[in-house]
């Protein structure tokens, strides 16, 4: 019961307060919109596009085997005879991936310039000539900056071709 009269007191309330008698605010309204006009600037004229023509003609598609796929090189045995010495006896740092010696210094005694590299805990002097690397890697030049090597390695078709790598001489860090 209480709730019926608490809502019948506020409905009444707000009726009361709508007495209907806006003219004064009708006519303020009336007063202050009479002179304004809404502009609206035209739209910018559409320049019409320029249609270029694409004329393929005699290129390769680009989703075509051939261009995925790399050529195959023809003949019996392919590809330009080049092949590691299989039978040669491995040198110790042919164990070693490439990424995990380190070259620490050079030494030159005489004419002769040796390259000290670091492969695990043991340090090794190698000469140009000499293996490095598990890719058949041979050493062709030793400078103050890196040694230069030469490897022998397989691509996609299974022919073997020749890279040069570098081993970049590695700075120690000063003890504090």
């Amino acid at each position: 019961m209480k709730r019926v009269l608490l809502i019948a007191a506020v409905c009444g309330g707000l009726a009361g307060c709508n007495s209907g008698d806006h003219g004064d605010l009708r006519a303020w309204m009336e007063e202050s919109t009479q002179g304004l006009k809404g502009q609206v600037k035209p739209l910018p004229e559409i320049k019409p596009s320029v249609i270029v023509s694409y004329e393929t003609g005699a290129l390769i598609d680009p989703f075509s085997a051939q261009k995925i796929e790399p050529e195959r090189k023809k003949g019996a045995g392919g590809g330009s005879g080049l092949m590691p010495d299989l039978d040669r006896r491995k040198e110790p740092l042919e164990q070693y991936p490439l990424d995990t010696l380190a070259m620490v210094g050079v030494l030159e005694q005489g004419r002769a310039v040796y390259a000290l590299v670091k492969a695990d805990a043991t340090l090794h002097r190698v000469r140009v000539g000499n293996y490095l690397g598990q890719n058949f890697g041979v050493i062709t030049g030793i400078t103050g900056d890196g040694i230069t090597l030469k490897e022998i390695v397989q691509d996609a078709d299974g022919e073997w071709v020749e890279r040069t790598s570098t081993l970049q001489l590695q700075e120690q860090e000063a003890k504090k």
